[in-house]
């Protein structure tokens, strides 16, 4: 697949650049996508909910009223769950929600994420660029000359850029990756994939080290 690189004023250049068909153009297997998405998913969970079951409510043992002969049901203790103030039943407790997914499963969905991306259209190249200063307005200004504006865009820079970073984590819609830092959820979570011209490369070669 051929894509024109453009200028960060919007405007296209007079050069062109081909995406690797192993890469952008292989057939997407959606199954993996599912899986890669649901390990991200799963790997942000913090699993720090916690409840407290009748053995960890603080109260007295003492039984509250004798066995037989109330007309009500029997009862052992005031930290049963079925008084107010008691323990929960089955209640939740800190867990990892995590799971393990194979690297060529990973590396299958990440290839299929981006080659929907290239058959929607929606990934552009631009220029190489670097940002004096850390300005969101600067970094604003680039989106909207590429008829992005408030659309969820991802931008992937060849090496980090603290300037870039900073500019852009201030917009809600926008992400700033790098080439190892690509994952199925972020790809398919955008309107529009920018790479700058030398992280086309760079992708290519971080894909090919993935055993």
């Amino acid at each position: 697949m051929e894509l024109v690189v453009h200028k960060i004023s919007g405007e296209a250049t007079d050069r062109k650049i081909v995406l690797d068909d192993s890469i952008f153009g292989i057939e997407p297997n959606d199954h993996a996508i599912y899986l890669d998405t649901k390990q991200y998913l799963a790997n942000q969970r913090q699993g720090t909910h916690d409840s407290k079951e009748k053995s960890d409510v603080t109260g007295s043992t003492r039984k509250i009223k004798r066995q037989k002969g109330t007309g009500t049901a029997r009862a052992g203790g005031i930290k049963s769950p079925v008084f107010r103030g008691g323990g929960r039943v089955f209640g939740p407790h800190p867990r990892y929600y995590g799971f393990k997914l194979n690297k060529k499963v990973k590396r299958l969905a990440r290839k299929s994420a981006l080659t929907y991306m290239a058959k929607d259209n929606n990934i552009m190249v631009l220029e190489d660029f670097t940002l004096e200063t850390p300005k969101t307005k600067e970094f604003r200004k680039i989106l909207n000359n590429l008829g992005l504006g408030n659309k969820t865009s991802l931008l992937v820079i060849n090496k980090a850029d603290e300037n870039i970073y900073l500019s852009s984590r201030n917009l809600p819609n926008s992400k700033v990756l790098r080439p190892e830092g690509l994952n199925t959820y972020e790809v398919l979570n955008s309107k529009k994939i920018i790479i700058v011209e030398s992280a086309v490369k760079t992708i290519v070669e971080v894909f090919a080290n993935i055993k």
